[in-house]
């Protein structure tokens, strides 16, 4: 007999693995009438139908917990942070473009985009920004743009038209159901606030605003875009809990050569992964060593044809591990 414990132990496929043990039964029951001469046709018959039954419950509870899996290790939902680099006002204007660009990729998809918290440059441009993506496939495509994107542009307020070189980093993280990371509430330094900008008077009269801090590590996460302070409690640990995951993984993966050698690039934060440069018309991934042009239409989020060339080079990367 199979062992279904795995099903039963699953709400997902509990029912499944009832149905499937019923079907046991009966052909116990069965085998025990086809001790009788003039039902052993009919039994064969019968056990014959309840193999096929049988085999089609394991393959739906199969399907279903390979499907789990591949949503806990890739899940919809994810959380990008952006953050200007090198470059003064240059980079805070260029996070804001990377941030549009993967707010309308996000758009494009199908997928829901919140702004969970940002922070400005005292000419209002955009210092950091964390977005939380919600929809089928979303960590699982933008997982290749975690690392440093740099910009080479002639700045709007350079009347020289010498170009400038500026960066801005990207993270990106997953947000899983189930997490190994264990928070210790004697580690969490938290503070409330009023929240900022859009969100109704509400958000504006009522200390809303989340700020949490890891004593032990300093990671800083805040969110402002829920109207309750519990909400916006929640969506922080969440954040928190996901970094924390990512030092974990960060530190596994320098114990693992030849997975890193699978990848695309390190996946390491500070890997300078692409160049925009406006001047050339030229959008570079220096992972894979591919361009691709029109950059005014990428940086309205038309990047799928970039991801799925680093989806393809990821693939054969593997292959060849």
């Amino acid at each position: 007999m199979e062992n279904i414990e795995e099903f039963k132990n699953n709400p997902k496929t509990a029912f499944l693995a009832q149905e499937y043990e019923r079907l046991v039964r009966e052909e116990f029951q069965v085998r025990e009438m086809a001790t009788d001469a003039s039902l052993v046709e009919l039994s064969r018959d019968e056990l014959t139908n309840l193999g096929l039954q049988k085999e089609v419950l394991l393959a739906q509870m199969r399907s279903i917990l390979d499907q789990e899996k591949k949503e806990e290790a890739f899940p919809n939902e994810a959380i990008i942070e952006v953050r200007a680099g090198a470059g003064g006002e240059e980079a805070a204007i260029f996070a804001e473009d990377l941030s549009h660009m993967y707010a309308k990729y996000a758009e494009k998809r199908g997928w829901q985009t919140i702004y969970v918290d940002e922070s400005r440059s005292g000419l209002g441009a955009l210092k950091e920004a964390t977005l939380e993506i919600h929809g089928v496939g979303c960590y699982d495509n933008l997982r290749f743009e975690m690392g440093v994107h740099r910009v080479q542009r002639v700045p709007a307020t350079e009347k020289s038209g010498r170009i400038h070189t500026s960066t801005a980093s990207v993270v990106v993280l997953p947000i899983r159901k189930k997490t190994t990371i264990e928070i210790n509430p004697g580690d969490i330094e938290m503070e409330f606030s009023r929240s900022g900008g859009a969100g109704g008077q509400n958000v504006n009269k009522v200390e809303t605003a989340v700020r949490l801090v890891h004593k032990p590590t300093g990671i800083e996460v805040r969110s402002t875009s829920e109207r309750s302070q519990q909400r916006n409690r929640d969506k922080a640990f969440a954040i928190l809990s996901a970094k924390l995951q990512m030092l974990k993984d960060e530190e596994e993966q320098k114990s693992f050569s030849a997975e890193r050698r699978s990848q695309i690039g390190t996946g390491d934060r500070s890997e300078k992964i692409r160049t925009y440069n406006f001047l050339q018309d030229r959008v570079t991934d220096h992972r894979i060593k591919e361009s691709w042009h029109a950059i005014p239409r990428i940086m309205e989020g038309d990047i799928e044809p970039i991801i799925t060339a680093l989806k393809t080079a990821e693939k054969r990367a593997r292959a060849g591990a």
